[in-house]
């Protein structure tokens, strides 16, 4: 059988039962780029009819889970916008966070560092959601005049309900591990020390479980409180490109590059 392999900024391998992928960008929190998505989505879709692969962990190398999309002076992802259609890098998003959701195998997301923009999409897609405590998940996109994509207005709100989903999405406020937890972001938090102890416990736990039982669990869960998923990741796609061709969102893109508070014109 061919070996589950990467690319050089998203590592992939096969572990006993267990499909590891990790986001390797560490120097820029591991920002998203479309060929990283895109081969996400690969592998997703491979281990969704894989006999072999029972688990599935997603993480992030270095510091941080996924810092999202880069809008940093040398990232191209969303940095000017798309006047003609969908970015790749959204709709590689968009594809995977309803893969991961309706894969037929557990997913463990691992978080042990920042979680911004769509990188919380992609975290609470997954079934289990563990974090260190120096994690922390931050919904960014209104202090660079945006909107959360990827599936967010629906997770989010899945996890913690709407009053907490609204404060987090319009007041861009860093929610720290521990909060997360209360809140229902996350499913536990370990000491940093203890993070890869606690990870490999759950993993084994689901590695070892009865498949079809936990296949058809998730599915019934997730039509219970999903069932908004995909119709938000259109409205959100909407409201997206909308967002990113006017003045504000490239005033606040600017303003970050230059670290300062972005001036809106509501244009």
């Amino acid at each position: 059988m061919t070996p589950y392999t990467g690319i050089d900024h998203l590592a992939a391998s096969l572990d006993g039962n267990v499909l590891s992928v990790t986001f390797n960008r560490p120097d820029s929190l591991n920002s998203l780029t479309a060929e990283m998505v895109e081969t996400l989505c690969e592998l997703l879709e491979r281990a969704a009819a894989d006999p072999a692969v029972r688990v599935v962990r997603l993480g992030g190398a270095g510091r941080g889970f996924c810092a999202g999309a880069g809008i940093g002076a040398g990232d191209a992802a969303l940095a000017h916008g798309s006047d003609d259609g969908v970015d790749p890098l959204l709709a590689a998003v968009n594809r995977a966070v309803p893969l991961i959701a309706g894969l037929p195998k557990p997913v463990v997301a691992v978080v042990q560092g920042p979680a911004a923009g769509v990188g919380v999409s992609l975290a609470l897609a997954c079934d289990i959601v563990l974090a260190s405590e120096t994690a922390f998940f931050l919904l960014a996109f209104a202090k660079i005049g945006l909107m959360p994509d990827g599936g967010a207005t629906a997770l989010v709100a899945a996890s913690v309900g709407r009053t907490r989903a609204l404060k987090m999405a319009l007041l861009a406020e860093r929610i720290p591990a521990a909060e997360a937890l209360e809140y229902g972001l996350v499913s536990a938090v370990y000491p940093s020390e203890g993070l890869e102890a606690g990870v490999a416990t759950v993993i084994e736990k689901l590695a070892t479980g009865p498949a079809v039982a936990l296949r058809l669990t998730k599915q019934a869960i997730n039509e219970a409180t999903l069932g908004e998923l995909v119709p938000a990741i259109g409205r959100e796609t909407e409201g997206q490109l909308r967002l990113l061709t006017a003045r504000d969102f490239k005033e606040g893109a600017k303003a970050f590059q230059q670290r300062r508070a972005a001036v809106f014109t509501d244009d």
